[in-house]
């Protein structure tokens, strides 16, 4: 061995004395390396190992039971991630144990230990196996990160047989390149017959599976929706209701994957959350089982801000000071060699480094600022985000969600690249998302990153390039393009500044911008209850405090003053691109559109959203939009401050520029209609399903169908509604949650309406459910993302989760995982202000129960998942109205019990109802 390695400990001796520590919520145990297990209670283990070193499983987790100790901690998490990156494993011990197919049966804290010492010996042993498929730049990169003092990086060189050069890894020269190709052809125009639809869903499911009617059915009725158009601005539209166990995901891809060949088109799949957008993925390889292929089919797309800025990984690399960050951009930059796409949120990337090293450090990482210089950019050949936008172009189907599909429709108005074909999974959302994407917020936080990507960083210290810096190059030689960014420049001092929020409290706010938030922060505090300081308080926008009117008329001279030599500025840039079609090289010419059209994006939100609700405070109301003031606040700190505009029906738009412009739509749900108990006109039951997606605003009534589940509710489950408990009482509400979950024996999942709540409920939990064996888990409580905190609940099947609305909503958790459902309270639409005026024009207490309904039939929809599942569904609230009751199954038994009943009819149900073997989907 060189002598250059001789300064480096060898790995196994090193792991030979180096113990375990595992912490649960109560107590916790230590296993030294020669198998000796010792026990103690959190008081006395936050003694015992002070200032020592120990292996770990999750940095986070583990100091947040601890509380406030200093040790050494080597977590294993971070390990693997290093040896193996862009695989999945879930952040616990268990995760460990079956991604290195180590024995773990998921029952005690000493198994925990026990993979924490084998799993560190496989992983090095990885490193040094001759057939180590991760191999560039390990030995550069752990050099780096041992030099900011990562306790890995020494043990990591000192498994490497070679020299290991001084110098930074830089990962991005070791990405491969993405090549223009010719502009596809306009898709034809071939319908899909049912009989082609059934016939790739055969060839989808195999010769060997089941034959399922309804799927069959399903399948025939979204190829409706690939025929060929009639009309202009009425797509084939289909509203396909499907139960759970259809199989409504293979049931759509088959005549979309179908009409893409043979039409050399893509149709987009859009849901809305990222959880299924990954079991999209994952359905797909049924259809593409060649990898290689299935990459040239099938891409997911999503926002810019969800991907790696390869610019930002370099500036923060050559900047970045403190040790943390350091070694977070050198697991990083492993992982990015090896991603599939680039993509941080919800793809390979493993999101608990978020937890470990702090959200917002992985933030920076991504253009949340919308500072691209594209084909300015060093990287950009080789840009994840450029690579997945082409590479749409020519997939045969796009994962996408719909928050991509409207602003992407709505930005890019007419473009022939936009596609005509979409399926809309979790179609009850669609309303939700175009609430969200056509919404506009005149706020200080939107104000502040208008600013920054204006005028970039103006504290030192801070990152930014500003508008000057990514288009100075492009415009040298052009003095209106010139005279136009100095305007710009120049105008967007009217915005908020860094610091605007401690102005606004100090009541000391500089320029129109500021001192408008403050009048309107002074508004909201003025007409809202002062005693509540914890949660976001708002106001009508009327009837204004003293002064709000006149710096509201300030503010909008000044933002006019700004928008003009916006629009200017892209005007000058489209004419460019048209004076010097003949000269300007194909990335400069695609940076000026881009660059253009980003432009007029941000001109846009000034002139089409925030001049009119300026506008509208002189008392000119705009019809169909609800305007007001808000303060937010989270856990009683304030965020934002300033005004909001929504529209009224959100799916007007969105019908606009998603449902018009294409050619066939499937939206389709479990949860579409609203069952309303009294009434059998079907008619009534679409209402909500029109209404909520859009197809209200059409002249053409679309095709609907139900399918029902194929599952029997009245056998594999039930429904309980507890009439005897004050659910006002945290006691009483954890005593139930508890009693309830004992008798499951885990597998439950708690749903609560209010994150106070939950947090309470979890504190008293604990204890008693470390006592029993049974793994508590929960939102807002555990330093884990939820998306990881599902697949945790999935994986260990006796746990319990804890959780609000982003549990209750597009959670696969079939089997044994997931027996008993647990709701604390009924989940009644907040009455906010936009509430209300949605409540006025949707039939006030009619559109109250729509959406309770809607909610608990997705809650119940979690609990029943495939024809081997039992289930137990709980509400604590004995006020539940019959007629919310119609959400669930028809032939469910429901009944009104007291805790006590409730908790041993659970019991017995869920013991004499073992669960049969699992069917094939």
């Amino acid at each position: 061995m060189s002598e250059s390695l001789l300064q480096f400990p060898d790995p196994f001796e090193a792991l030979s004395r180096l113990p375990a520590l595992v912490v649960g919520p109560t107590y916790g145990l230590i296993l030294t390396p020669d198998g000796e297990v010792i026990e103690y209670d959190l008081p006395e283990l936050r003694k015992q190992i002070r200032e020592q070193a120990f292996l770990i499983c999750n940095l986070p987790v583990t100091t947040r039971r601890l509380g406030k100790v200093q040790f050494r901690a080597l977590d294993l998490l971070e390990l693997f991630a290093f040896v193996r990156p862009a695989e999945f494993c879930l952040p616990l011990a268990l995760g460990v144990a079956r991604a290195l197919d180590l024995p773990h049966s998921g029952d005690s804290l000493e198994e925990d230990a026990l993979v924490l010492l084998q799993g560190a010996q496989k992983l090095f042993q990885e490193v040094k196996s001759s057939d180590y498929a991760y191999g560039q730049g390990i030995g550069e990169t752990a050099r780096q990160m041992a030099e900011a003092g990562w306790a890995w990086g020494p043990l990591i060189l000192g498994a490497l047989d070679k020299d290991i050069p001084r110098g930074n890894y830089a990962v991005w020269d070791h990405l491969p390149e993405w090549e223009e190709r010719a502009p596809p052809p306009p898709p034809g125009i071939d319908p899909v017959s049912e009989k082609e639809s059934l016939a790739r869903l055969h060839d989808l499911l195999g010769p060997d599976a089941e034959e399922r009617r309804s799927q069959q059915e399903y399948a025939a009725l979204t190829a409706t929706a690939f025929d060929v158009p009639e009309n202009a601005d009425e797509p084939k539209l289909v509203l396909a209701e499907a139960g759970t166990g259809i199989g409504k995901t293979l049931g759509y891809i088959a005549p979309a994957s179908l009409w893409a060949e043979k039409n050399d088109g893509t149709v987009w799949l859009a849901t809305y959350t990222k959880n299924l957008q990954r079991q999209l993925d994952q359905e797909l390889n049924r259809l593409y089982p060649d990898a290689k292929v299935k990459n040239e089919k099938v891409v997911i797309r999503k926002g810019r801000e969800n991907y790696l800025c390869l610019l930002n990984l370099q500036e923060l690399s050559h900047g970045a000071a403190q040790p943390q960050g350091r070694i977070l951009l050198g697991l990083v930059s492993r992982w990015a060699r090896y991603s599939r796409d680039g993509d941080m949120i919800g793809g390979d990337f493993p999101a608990w480094l978020g937890e470990n090293f702090g959200s917002g450090r992985l933030a920076q990482l991504t253009d949340r600022r919308g500072e691209c210089v594209y084909s300015a950019c060093a990287h950009y050949r080789r840009c994840f985000i450029e690579r997945a936008q082409r590479k749409a172009k020519y997939a045969d189907l796009v994962i996408a969600n719909h928050a991509l599909v409207m602003v992407q429709s709505a930005t890019r108005k007419g473009d022939p690249d936009l596609p005509s074909r979409y399926v809309f999974d979790e179609g009850h959302h669609l309303f939700d998302a175009a609430d969200s994407a056509f919404s506009a917020h005149l706020t200080g936080q939107e104000g502040l990153e208008l600013r920054r990507w204006i005028r970039g960083a103006e504290e030192s210290g801070r990152r930014g390039k500003g508008l000057k810096g990514r288009l100075e190059d492009l415009i040298s030689d052009d003095d209106d393009a010139r005279q136009a960014l100095e305007q710009v420049i120049s105008a967007a001092r009217c915005l908020p500044a860094d610091g605007w929020h401690n102005r606004l409290i100090d009541g000391a706010p500089f320029g129109p911008a500021e001192a408008f938030l403050s009048l309107t922060r002074q508004q909201t505090f003025a007409r809202s209850d002062g005693r509540d300081q914890y949660h976001s308080l708002e106001t009508p926008a009327d009837h204004f405090v003293d002064g709000l009117l006149d710096t509201g008329a300030e503010l909008f001279a000044a933002l006019n003053n700004l928008v003009h030599p916006l629009k200017r500025l892209s005007a000058t840039l489209l004419k460019k691109l048209d004076d010097e079609a003949a000269d300007l090289d194909s990335s400069t010419r695609a940076r000026l559109d881009s660059v253009s059209r980003t432009l007029t994006r941000r001109a846009d939100i000034i002139a089409q959203g925030w001049l009119p609700m300026l506008e509208s405070l002189k008392g000119e109301k705009q019809e169909g939009f609800v305007d007001w003031f808000e303060l937010n606040r989270a856990q009683g700190r304030e965020l934002d401050a300033g005004m909001h505009r929504h529209y009224v029906d959100p799916s007007q738009p969105f019908v606009e520029t998603v449902l018009k412009p294409a050619h066939g739509v499937v939206i389709t749900s479990a949860t579409l209609r609203d069952r309303v108990s009294d009434s059998q006109n079907p008619d009534i039951e679409w209402h909500a399903a029109e209404v909520r997606t859009g197809a209200a605003h059409l002249i053409s009534t679309p095709r609907r169908q139900s399918l029902k589940s194929p599952f029997n509710y009245a056998e594999q489950s039930r429904i309980f509604i507890v009439n005897d408990m004050n659910r006002r009482s945290l006691d009483q509400l954890a005593a139930a949650y508890r009693e309830l979950m004992l008798a499951s024996g885990g597998g439950a999942l708690g749903i609560f309406t209010a994150i106070s709540r939950l947090r309470g409920v979890h504190q008293r939990l604990s204890e008693p459910m470390e006592q029993n064996h049974i793994p508590l888990y929960a939102q807002h409580v555990d330093p884990i993302n939820v998306s990881t905190l599902i697949d945790i609940f999935r994986e260990v099947e006796n746990s319990c989760l804890l959780g609000t609305d982003a549990v209750r909503d597009g959670v696969d958790v079939p089997g044994n995982s997931l027996r008993l459902c647990i709701f604390d309270k009924v989940p009644w639409p907040r009455p906010t202000i936009l509430h209300k005026a949605r409540r006025a024009k949707f039939g006030k207490q009619t559109y109250d129960d729509l959406i309770t309904r809607l909610r608990l039939k997705q809650a119940y929809g979690r609990l029943i998942r495939r024809a081997s599942d039992r289930g137990v569904f709980i509400m604590l609230d004995g006020a539940t109205p019959t007629r919310l009751l119609s959400a669930f199954p028809e032939d469910v038994v429901i009944e009104r019990i007291g805790l006590a009943d409730a908790i041993r009819k659970t019991r017995d149900f869920l013991a004499e109802n073992t669960p049969l073997p699992p069917q094939d989907p």
